[in-house]
């Protein structure tokens, strides 16, 4: 395999040259040196586009044989010696397919193939294609790296710098954003590779060195010292902010587990997890938080851009979403675009402090860059943490939610079934080819995203603003007031203080004295009923013994059922382990009740009468509170989570059947959590309002759960968790982010504008320069260029209809970039054209769209009256 791969490296720039002159150039003229028509041979073939088993190649003494078959539309599937050839036809038919059905595998192409040739499955053929399809993508590769260099968009990392002209392309004048990009990232676990088995080596030795869009293992691997794994501290289950009735066997450390961190162990190891950080791990995946040992790729963490088009992969290795994938992103896109970025994160909050702590920490802070949390992830946060990072609170943000990864994998998790036993070079291989084609299609529907941002954010000010008005009216309000109430709640949520350590002396004090007590109170129950059984058994034998003596007439203590010596000399014995038992006991907590009171310099015992033991137990029933409600609260979030994943696309049934087996689990778990919750809200003093079973299982944002979970302070005193004035405060932030959208998406449109503007003039020049030279370049520039411009002219055609729309409040022309000169003035392109061509199809797809707005909002009615009904069921 090493040797076949080492021949193919030689001949592939003459295999590429070939294959160039066979698609974009002119039919050469009649070589004088071809061999005699005797040299001419037959070869066997395959092509989609024919039925012929075998093709003539006329054979030229200058030419090897591979290349002969390139130039007649042939690639054989040997280097040297070929016996056997695919059109290049057929092979480019199988990339497009794949292009647009990603799961679309060799087997089932080679079984199309042989069905058209009428023949029964060949493996041989199976076997051909994917080696030969291999050799293509290279052949393409190096065509795009010739395109790109004659477009002058050959330099490193030109593809993250300039791809997307929303984010790229800055205008002269612009006002400037608030952040320059605002990029996500996260990791998905679809794309694994199951790896040898047995000891065996792989046969298929090739590294796929394209770095365009991987980050090489070398690159991701020196992040990975910067964060270690948290180990849990051993320490009382008081001090231990999870639950342990929630704590499973997967998250203690397996046996040979890596010692990296994940994203969340970025603080301090004496630090106790957040709050988020439990919720992160609580939600995630069995099999993210431990890879099967028989994969060796888990997965691939990838970042994007706010609109979709692809940054940076980087191959998840035996591991889960560890904090080195994200520092290496992080640090990759510093490096090749830098600016003020704003990061989205499922678990941003967390890993915002991981960056501060890491080596990347002193740059990062330096450009002002920051992370938040996805808007759907973000609800499972808590709700201090929420005031911060949620983008719905973060000026700038628009009505962005950041959840552009999840639909990115929801797509490409269809490459998995034809990734899992392929070999590393062709799985990155399959990949690559598939986000490029993502990147053209994200491209090509730029305008659309913008056109109905645009539309969104007009209908959101429509609808919400006399809602406000009439809102503020009533509650005598003004925005400043709303504003002041935000930055309230923040600082509220913010600055709560956790557990003192003197609180928690007190608890662990007292929780002493109470089990001693209750110890010592089993102890005395426990010893009056052994000396109860001891005096019975003896009253027994007595009376067995002196059966024939007279004496006075006794009575034993009545029992129920029937007795025996046996019987009773058995309980006798039980209740004496048990009494010794309770007095090692006793004495064990009575020193430990004495260590606690010398550390803590009590000179009395407390009592129940005391104050701080009052205290003491009141703060233990608030806790109690809190960990009842927080464990209801994680089990909403994760059925929440569940629904997400059961809706998702591509789920298969097997999935939806495991994840609709665990709703029925989790539905009896948060039955089981809210009757703890309920009995925990009535041991406080006062009581706190119960919860029902039909309106927890409906719970959807978590702050209706942290509103719950104050018990030192009265929030109903304060104006703004009143409910009238909370459901004003949302609308408001609503507001505020739509017109931000609107200023963002302004921006953005004359960017895109002034992007296609430049590229149709840099077009035009250069395919002009190139014709004139008469190179065979020309075709796949120009077939470079009619795939860029029938993109171009689709958002040429969605700008125009966002320029047109009723409250447009941008420029509607385009700009100058930014450092950018423009060619010399050319006469008028194809553009031109394609936009009259694609305007009448996008008129039929807006009106499309509406009747299916329409249908959208009766179907909300319906959905609606469902849910009444089964409410009314419950």
């Amino acid at each position: 395999m090493q040797r076949f791969d080492e021949n193919w490296q030689v001949i592939i720039p003459t295999l590429v040259e070939a294959y160039m002159q066979w698609r974009y150039g002119t039919p050469a003229a009649e070589d004088p040196e071809v061999l005699p028509s005797a040299d001419v041979i037959e070869i066997d073939v395959l092509d989609l586009y024919g039925t012929s088993r075998k093709v003539s190649i006329n054979r030229c003494a200058e030419r090897s044989l591979i290349e002969d078959l390139a130039l007649t539309g042939y690639l054989g599937t040997a280097p040297l010696h070929p016996s056997f050839a695919i059109s290049f036809k057929t092979l480019e038919m199988f990339r497009c397919m794949r292009l647009f059905k990603a799961s679309w595998s060799v087997e089932a192409f080679t079984r199309l193939l042989c069905y058209q040739y009428y023949v029964p499955y060949r493996r041989f053929f199976r076997t051909a294609i994917s080696d030969a399809f291999d050799i293509y993508l290279t052949i393409r590769r190096e065509v795009k790296k010739q395109v790109m260099g004659a477009l002058g968009r050959d330099a490193p990392g030109w593809r993250v710098k300039n791809g997307c002209p929303a984010c790229s392309c800055q205008v002269e004048g612009e006002e400037p954003p608030k952040h320059e990009r605002i990029l996500v990232m996260d990791g998905n676990n679809s794309l694994k590779r199951v790896a040898t088995s047995g000891g065996r080596q792989a046969g298929d030795t090739r590294v796929y060195e394209d770095g365009d869009y991987f980050l090489s293992r070398d690159f991701v691997d020196s992040f990975a010292g910067e964060v270690k794994s948290r180990q849990s501290p051993h320490k009382p289950e008081l001090l231990d902010p999870v639950d342990a009735s929630e704590r499973d066997a997967e998250d203690e450390p397996e046996e040979g587990a890596t010692t990296e961190g994940d994203p969340t162990d970025g603080t301090a190891n004496t630090a106790a997890p957040s709050a988020c950080a439990s919720n992160w791990k609580a939600a995630a995946a069995d099999d993210k938080k431990r890879m099967w040992a028989i994969y060796d790729e888990t997965g691939i963490f990838a970042s994007a851009c706010r609109h979709g088009l692809i940054l940076w992969i980087a191959d998840m290795v035996r591991s889960g979403e560890l904090a080195k994938y994200g520092l290496a992103t992080v640090a990759k896109t510093m490096q090749e675009v830098g600016g003020k970025n704003m990061w989205g994160y499922d678990i941003g909050c967390e890993f915002l402090i991981t960056v501060n702590n890491s080596s990347l920490g002193p740059a990062f802070t330096e450009s002002d860059s920051q992370f938040c949390v996805n808007a759907f992830h973000g609800y499972s946060h808590s709700y201090n943490c929420q005031v911060q990072f949620h983008p719905n609170r973060i000026p700038g943000m628009g009505l962005e939610d950041l959840e552009t990864m999840e639909r990115i994998f929801s797509r490409s998790n269809q490459l998995a079934s034809v990734t899992r036993y392929a070999s590393p070079y062709r799985r990155r291989a399959l990949i690559a080819a598939y986000f490029e084609h993502w990147d053209h299609e994200k491209y090509s529907n730029l305008g659309h995203m913008l056109f109905s941002n645009y539309k969104q954010a007009l209908g959101i000010i429509e609808e919400k603003t006399p809602i406000l008005h009439e809102a503020l009216q009533v509650l005598s309000l003004s925005e400043d007031d709303l504003r002041r109430f935000e930055q309230e709640e923040r600082t509220y949520f913010t600055t709560l203080r956790d557990e003192s350590s003197e609180d928690l002396r007190d608890i662990l004090y007292v929780e002493a004295l109470q089990e001693l007590w209750a110890a010592s109170e089993e102890l005395k129950d426990t010893s009056a009923r052994y000396y109860d059984h001891v005096a019975r058994a003896g009253d027994a034998a007595d009376a067995a013994a002196d059966a024939s003596t007279p004496r006075a007439l006794t009575f034993l203590t009545p029992r129920n059922g029937p007795t025996t010596y046996e019987a009773d000399l058995s309980a006798t014995r039980k209740l004496e382990t048990r009494r010794r038992y309770l007095r090692e006991r006793v004495d064990q907590l009575s020193a430990d009740v004495i260590a606690i009171e010398v550390r803590l310099g009590i000179d009395q015992r407390w009592t129940p009468m005391d104050a701080r033991y009052k205290d003491a137990v009141k703060y233990i029933a608030e806790r109690t509170y809190q960990r009842a409600l927080g464990k209801l609260q994680r089990l909403v979030v994760q059925r929440l989570f569940e629904l997400h994943k059961l809706n998702i696309a591509q789920t298969g049934y097997k999935a939806r059947t495991y994840i609709a087996k665990n709703l029925q689990r989790r539905c009896k778990a948060i039955r089981t959590a809210v009757t703890a919750y309920n009995n925990a809200a009535r041991a406080l003093d006062p009581p706190r309002p119960t919860l029902d079973w039909s309106k927890a299982s409906q719970y959807s944002f978590v702050e209706e759960f942290t509103l719950l979970e104050d018990t030192r302070n009265d929030l109903r005193e304060k104006q703004w968790a009143q409910p009238a004035v909370r459901e004003t405060i949302r609308t408001w932030q609503r507001l505020e982010r739509a017109h931000e959208e609107i200023t963002n998406v302004n921006r953005e449109l004359r960017r895109v504008h002034t992007a296609i503007r430049d590229e149709e003039l840099l077009f035009t020049a250069v395919l002009q320069d190139l014709k004139a030279k008469g190179t065979p370049l020309y075709g796949a520039v120009n077939e470079y260029c009619l795939h860029r411009r029938g993109a171009n002219a689709r958002n040429m055609v969605y700008l125009q209809a966002t320029y047109a729309l009723p409250g447009f409040s941008g420029d509607p022309t385009p700009g100058t970039r930014v450092g950018g000169t423009l060619p010399a003035l050319v006469p008028p392109s194809r553009l031109q054209d394609l936009l009259g061509e694609e305007t009448d199809v996008v008129r039929a797809e807006m009106a499309e769209e509406a009747a299916l707005d329409d249908d959208d909002e009766v179907s909300e009615e319906v959905s609606a009256l469902i849910e009444y009904v089964a409410g009314l069921a419950l």
